[in-house]
């Protein structure tokens, strides 16, 4: 406890609010100074983007090695400014709250940063608008710092609409498309329809338990004083149940869970370093990273968890299912992205039996967190160096790369095998925890899921790496070198990719856990459950060499969707629920709802003013009339009127 004392007020502490200043310093001089000097907007944004990758190393490292020589990690607040106060106890306070899982969130966020603002020195080299591209990613990375460092739910909600503010702005930046602009104001829309909800679960939570603050509301004290009925006169309710789903549908909207998912593989439309960073790190991990955040509060609320964990496997099994079908590269890594923040979630859910919480669930859901963002990070980049070479994102048009771009491959090779969950890479650790927890908590279906998800998860993420680098070149492919730019962070991702899960993964099970009171449960062991994970990746990988990596394979037949039997089309068609979502916003909200709120407006609203104006510029023109400068008008007016006077005002007339 000394030695942390001392870290808290070291210059680290001291100065902890750099997390913040530094990226959004690199804005506003960028945004300021040099949105028309490319080259310059591109150097201060990539140092500035280092400097905080240091200063949180700086920081965090030496905190790790103290919670690991005492065994706890106990939160603490380095700085706290109520910048509005409202009441003697409650404001609106900003500060920074360091504890295991923004601690690993800042070193995941600034690290990746980094590296995406490397490779896009390269990829954007020819941009007409990399001066307005590099201040946008500063604030994205300032808005999600924000948001992670977060002391209190209002503090967070700040953050987290910047964060959808700036990744509107990223998604839709080629703005001269038209299929960018829908992207991003589908993204936009559909984020803030569910943070709607979570804004309504911060009032019941402020309004009765008094704040908003993490250390506050993350107690037992905090859960009992919402678990009771709260009559609304037509309707009656539990506020714990109803205030823990409203904040988690936030989190729904924001990790793109089924159906809330649509919006997340049209961001693909925006520049591949902006893909990389929203699905590796930052935005789509969001909302896991609150329902970690307040995991004891929605502990004590048994529906919301299932509710977490159906949503998570279910989200898990159908982007899984949809990935197998498609063609597009970074399509395939969206619809991975949503499997992956599936397995994250349904982590979380499957964390409580009975009453007894099993922490492995919490560190499993962070530690794949942490390992998915590096991961996933490198595929981006990759496939954005990819897409460089052949100028298309289709598979169709790829395969033969190994030898042009062999850097890339090797790097790549490296990603798929985690992600497929093949041991010794980090994938494999995380899912086999994951898998055990669920199994562990009774939760057999949930458990029969994600098995099968992850051979599916092997096989789609091998069809994608054997149809691009494999086979025959099935279009025209440059022979210049890779840029060194793009090339050195994938390489560089590669290495956590490789190592990170069996270097960390003790440290995780053992400091990340949910800062609550854990039972003393004696759990099965379950030692077969790595062997059967590792061999539904193994088979995953099996079926893919088979079908597509194999030099006799017809590539043209196997990527064909048109001659496909009528259930392929609607795998490949995403289960027409983007056609859903399209029909159910024209009609029902355009349409119905928005159309007759337009008629309300246009008739009743605008025809009350429009009267009023009528009126008053009919009695202005009688008004007007009447100043014709005759004397003997005026003296009738004015008797007329002091007789009226007189008559209404009950005064004797003499």
């Amino acid at each position: 406890m000394t030695d942390l004392i001392q870290l808290q007020e070291s210059i680290w502490a001291r100065h902890s609010y750099l997390i913040l200043a530094l990226p959004l310093l690199s804005f506003i001089i960028n945004s300021l100074l040099f949105s028309k000097k490319k080259k310059i907007s591109a150097a201060i944004s990539t140092v500035l983007s280092g400097a905080s990758f240091a200063y949180v190393l700086g920081l965090v490292i030496p905190w790790f090695k103290i919670v690991l020589k005492a065994g706890s990690a106990p939160a603490q607040i380095l700085w706290n400014w109520n910048w509005f106060p409202m009441t003697e106890n409650f404001g609106v306070k900003l500060g920074l709250l360091l504890d295991p899982i923004s601690a690993m969130m800042l070193v995941v966020i600034t690290a990746i940063a980094f590296l995406v603002h490397v490779y896009s020195v390269g990829y954007m080299k020819d941009d007409p608008g990399k001066g307005r591209f590099f201040p946008l990613l500063s604030l994205f990375a300032f808005a999600m710092l924000g948001l992670v460092i977060s002391t209190n739910l209002l503090q967070m909600y700040i953050f987290w609409e910047l964060v959808g503010v700036s990744s509107y702005l990223l998604i839709g930046f080629w703005y001269h498309k038209p299929s960018a602009v829908a992207a991003a104001k589908k993204a936009f829309i559909i984020t803030r329809f569910a943070d709607a909800f979570f804004l309504l679960g911060i009032v019941i939570v402020a309004w009765m338990n008094g704040s908003v603050d993490f250390l506050l509301i993350n107690t037992p004290e905090a859960a009992a004083q919402l678990n009771r009925t709260v009559s609304l006169g037509f309707a009656s309710f539990n506020a714990l149940s109803i205030a823990t789903l409203l904040i988690f549908t936030g989190g729904w909207g924001k990790s793109a869970m089924f159906p809330m998912h649509v919006w997340l593989p049209d961001a693909m439309e925006g520049p591949t370093p902006v893909s990389s960073i929203i699905h590796s790190a930052t935005m789509v991990v969001a909302g896991v990273y609150l329902t970690a955040r307040m995991f004891p509060l929605f502990s004590a609320a048994p529906f919301t968890l299932e509710v977490v964990m159906w949503v998570g496997a279910f989200t898990a099994a159908f982007a899984a299912i949809i990935a197998i079908t498609q063609k597009d590269i970074k399509r395939i890594l969206a619809f991975s992205t949503l499997s992956q923040l599936g397995y994250m979630m349904f982590s979380l859910g499957v964390a409580r039996m009975g009453t007894d919480i099993n922490s492995l669930g919490y560190s499993a859901s962070m530690f794949h967190v942490f390992n998915h963002a590096f991961f996933k990070c490198m595929l981006f980049l990759g496939a954005g160096a990819i897409i460089h070479r052949v100028h298309s994102n289709d598979l169709d048009e790829m395969g033969g790369l190994r030898k042009q771009m062999p850097w890339t491959y090797a790097a790549m090779l490296i990603a798929c095998l985690a992600i497929a969950g093949v041991p010794p890479f980090s994938g494999f650790f995380s899912k086999d925890e994951i898998l055990l927890t669920a199994l562990q908590n009774g939760h057999i279906a949930v458990f029969v899921t994600g098995t099968v998800v992850g051979l599916l998860t092997a096989f789609y993420m091998f069809r994608f790496f054997f149809l691009i680098f494999h086979g025959e070149a099935r279009t025209e492919i440059s022979t210049a070198k890779e840029d060194p730019w793009m090339t050195f962070p994938i390489v560089l991702l590669a290495i956590p990719a490789a190592v990170g899960g069996l270097l960390l993964h003790k440290a995780f099970g053992s400091i990340v856990i949910p800062p609550m009171q854990i039972s003393d449960i004696c759990f099965a062991n379950y030692d077969w459950v790595p062997w059967l994970a590792t061999a539904m990746g193994v088979l995953g990988i099996a079926l893919a060499w088979v079908l597509y990596g194999r030099k006799q394979t017809d590539v043209a037949a196997v990527l064909n969707t048109e001659d496909r039997p009528r259930w392929y089309q609607v795998v490949y068609d995403k289960f027409y629920i983007d056609d859903l979502w399209l029909w159910f916003s024209r009609t029902l909200i355009i349409k119905t709802f928005s159309g007759g709120l337009k008629w309300f407006d246009r008739n009743i609203i605008d025809g009350t003013m429009d009267l009023v104006g009528a009126v008053l510029q009919r009695g202005g023109v009688a008004v007007r009339k009447m100043q014709n400068g005759s004397v003997a008008l005026y003296l009738g007016l004015f008797f007329t009127g002091l007789f009226l006077v007189a008559w209404f005002g009950n005064l004797p007339l003499k």
